[in-house]
C-alpha cells in the first residue's frame, strides 16, 4: 500500500473511512495515468462520489460545506475575483465583510489558490466547500456562460485575431496546431510548456538560446496535455517521465515531432521538437565506421565472457546498440537472457524479464538470473551502484554481460570506472570494453547556408583553427523543414585489451587515460564532430550540444 502524507485528502478519506489504502492505490495509479487529481480520479474509478469528497474535507477541516444558490452570492464580491482566475481555481466569491472575502472553493486544500485569491483582492480569504458542477454553474451564472470561457492563452508572437481564434477553442488543438508551425517557421531547437501553479509559461529555444513566446491559464491545461498524450500514445503510461511521437502536416507535406512529457507540480512538463528519424542497422557494416572501431566493435561482439559496457544519455539508441552487439555475436546454442523494456528488439529474439522500480530489487534480479544459467545477459541499465555492482559480479562468474550506463561521452564513462575502481566496486580485468556514442544531426544539404556565428558560439567550441565556413539551415520541404537530412552517430569503442588495463590501474584520474589513448593515436568522438563541422555538415550549434557539452 501507498504512504500517504499527513493532511492531505487521501488521508482524510482514510480517517474517515471513506476509502482503504487500496482505493488509495487504484487512485494514485489512476492519477498518473490520466493525470488529474487525486480526488478526480477517486470520482473517475467509482470509488467516491464528490458529494463524499467535499462531506469528508468540511468535518474533518472544521470548513462549512454549503449548496450553492444564486441568491447566496453577492455580485460585488464576485466584481473582486476575475474570471479566469475563478475558473482556474474552480472558486466563486460569496460575500466581503470588511476586509474577509468569503470564498467557495472546490478544494480547500489547494494553499496556492487561497495565497493567490488574497494577494489579487487584499482580503483575508475565509474558505467554504462546494460542489465543483455548483461553482462552475455559478461562474457560468455570473461571469458569463461556458462557451464565452477562454483557453487563457496570451503572446505577443501571434496576431489578436489568431490569439481570438485559438482562446474560443477550449480543446487546445488550435493551440497546439499554431505552437507547432511556430516550431517550424522560427526553426526553433524545441519549444516547453512549464507549469507553475495558476499558469504555463511558453518558451522556445535557438541557437542555445530560451525566449519567452506567451503564458497560458492553468484550468485547461490539465484537458490539453491529456489530449497531447493521447495523441502522442503515452497517456497509458505510468512513468513519471515518456515520450512519443505526433504526425503533422505542413504545407501538404507530412512533418514528425516529438513530444516529452515529465510529471511536475501543477501538471505536465512538455517539450515538443520535430523530430529526425533515427536508424541504428542491424548489422555493423553499415554504421560505416572507420577501421579501427568497426575492428574495436566486432572484437567485443567476439567475448565470451567479462562485461562490455554501453554509454549515451538516449535509453532507445543505446539499446539498439545492444542489439546490434547481439546481432554481431555467435548466440547459436547459448542461452541469452534480457532484463529490461528495450533491449533485444532487432532480429534475434530472447526471453525478456522487466527490471523492478528500485535499486536493490534490480541487483537482486541481476544475481538471481545466475539461477537460470545464462551464457549472456544483456541489462538495459546498470548506473546506481547496486546494480553496477551485480553486473560485475555476474560477469566475475564467467558469464558475458551487455549492460547500459546512462552516461553521456566516453570522458564521463572512463571517470565513473575510475571511481567504482577505487570503491573496490569491480576488477576492470573482467571488463572486455565500452561502446559510448552520441547522435548528431546532419545538415540538409539543399537549405544549409553559410553563416558568421556570433563571438560566443566561437568561444564555445574551442576551436585551435575554424573551418573556411559554418553552416546552418532554414528548413525545406526536402528535409520536411526540420533542417536536418539525417541523424548519424559518432562513435567511441575502446577495449580494455592488457596494455590499457595496465595504465587503467595505475591511472589516477582521466587525464592519464587520456594521455595514453592519445600516445597510441586513439580518434574520438571529438575528431569526428570535428570533421563533420570543417565540411559544413554539422552546424556550429549542433557541434557544441554534440560534441563539446
Amino acid at each position: 500500500m501507498s504512504d500517504i502524507k499527513k493532511g492531505t485528502l487521501g488521508d482524510i478519506l482514510r480517517a474517515s473511512r471513506i476509502i482503504t489504502g487500496e482505493d488509495i492505490d487504484a487512485a494514485l495509479a489512476e492519477q498518473k495515468r490520466s493525470g488529474v487529481r487525486f480526488g478526480e480520479a477517486l470520482v473517475n474509478l467509482g470509488v467516491v462520489a464528490q458529494e463524499d469528497i467535499d462531506w469528508a474535507l468540511s468535518n474533518q477541516l472544521d470548513i462549512p460545506y454549503i449548496r450553492l444558490k444564486q441568491d447566496m452570492i453577492d455580485p460585488e464580491a464576485v466584481a473582486l475575483l476575475p474570471a479566469d482566475m475563478a475558473r482556474t481555481f474552480n472558486c466563486i466569491p460569496l460575500i466581503r465583510a470588511g476586509d474577509e472575502l468569503n470564498v467557495a472553493l472546490a478544494d480547500p486544500l489547494n494553499q496556492p489558490a487561497v495565497e493567490a485569491i488574497e494577494l489579487h483582492t487584499g482580503c483575508t480569504v475565509n474558505v467554504s466547500v462546494a460542489l465543483i458542477r455548483e461553482i462552475r454553474e455559478m461562474i457560468d451564472c455570473f461571469y458569463g456562460a461556458a462557451g464565452q470561457d477562454s483557453l487563457g492563452f496570451a503572446s505577443a508572437a501571434f496576431s489578436d485575431k489568431v490569439l481570438e481564434s485559438i482562446n474560443a477553442d477550449l480543446s487546445g488543438g488550435k493551440l497546439l496546431d499554431y505552437l507547432l508551425v511556430f516550431i517550424i517557421q522560427n526553426r526553433l531547437t524545441s519549444l516547453s510548456l512549464q507549469p507553475f501553479g495558476d499558469v504555463v509559461t511558453i518558451s522556445g529555444k535557438r541557437g542555445g538560446t530560451v525566449n519567452a513566446i506567451g503564458t497560458l491559464a492553468a484550468n485547461h491545461y490539465p484537458e490539453f496535455s491529456l489530449r497531447l498524450r493521447k495523441a502522442v500514445g503515452t497517456a497509458q503510461s505510468l512513468r513519471p517521465s515518456a515520450s512519443g511521437k505526433l504526425p503533422f502536416v505542413y504545407r501538404s507535406l507530412p512533418v514528425t515531432f516529438l513530444v516529452a512529457t515529465m510529471q511536475a507540480l501543477g501538471g505536465d512538463y512538455i517539450t515538443i521538437r520535430l523530430h529526425v528519424n533515427t536508424h541504428v542497422p542491424d548489422r555493423l557494416a553499415q554504421l560505416h565506421l572507420p577501421v579501427a572501431q568497426e575492428t574495436a566493435f566486432s572484437r567485443l561482439a567476439r567475448a565470451g565472457r567479462g562485461i562490455t559496457f554501453f554509454a549515451s544519455r538516449n535509453c532507445q539508441e543505446r539499446d539498439r546498440f545492444m542489439d546490434l552487439m547481439l546481432e554481431e555475436s555467435d548466440t547459436s546454442g547459448k542461452n541469452v537472457i534480457i532484463l529490461g523494456e528495450g533491449p533485444g528488439r532487432m532480429q534475434k529474439r530472447f526471453p525478456r524479464i522487466a527490471l523492478p522500480e528500485t535499486e536493490a530489487e534490480r541487483a537482486r534480479l541481476i544475481m538471481d538470473a545466475l539461477d537460470h544459467d545464462p551464457d549472456i545477459l544483456v541489462i538495459e541499465d546498470i548506473t546506481e551502484g547496486m546494480p553496477f555492482i551485480a553486473a560485475c559480479r555476474v560477469a566475475m562468474r564467467g558469464k558475458l554481460v551487455l549492460a547500459g550506463l546512462e552516461l553521456r561521452g566516453t570522458r564521463n564513462v572512463l571517470r565513473h570506472l575510475l571511481l567504482c575502481q577505487q570503491k573496490n566496486y569491480f576488477l576492470p580485468v573482467f571488463v572486455n570494453g565500452l561502446v559510448s556514442f552520441k547522435g548528431i544531426h546532419v545538415l540538409c544539404p539543399t537549405c544549409r547556408t553559410e553563416y558568421i556565428p556570433p563571438r560566443e558560439e566561437l568561444n564555445a567550441m574551442h576551436l585551435e583553427h575554424a573551418p573556411a565556413a559554418f553552416y546552418r539551415t532554414t528548413g525545406c520541404q526536402e528535409c520536411g523543414y526540420s533542417g536536418f537530412s539525417t541523424r548519424r552517430f559518432l562513435m567511441d569503442v575502446l577495449t580494455f585489451d592488457d596494455e590499457f588495463l595496465k595504465v587503467f590501474e595505475q591511472a589516477g584520474d582521466v587525464a592519464a587515460l587520456e594521455t595514453y589513448l592519445g600516445e597510441i593515436g586513439y580518434r574520438g568522438i571529438e575528431a569526428e564532430g570535428l570533421e563533420l563541422l570543417n565540411g559544413g555538415e554539422v552546424s556550429p550549434e549542433e557541434y557544441i550540444a554534440s560534441v563539446v557539452l
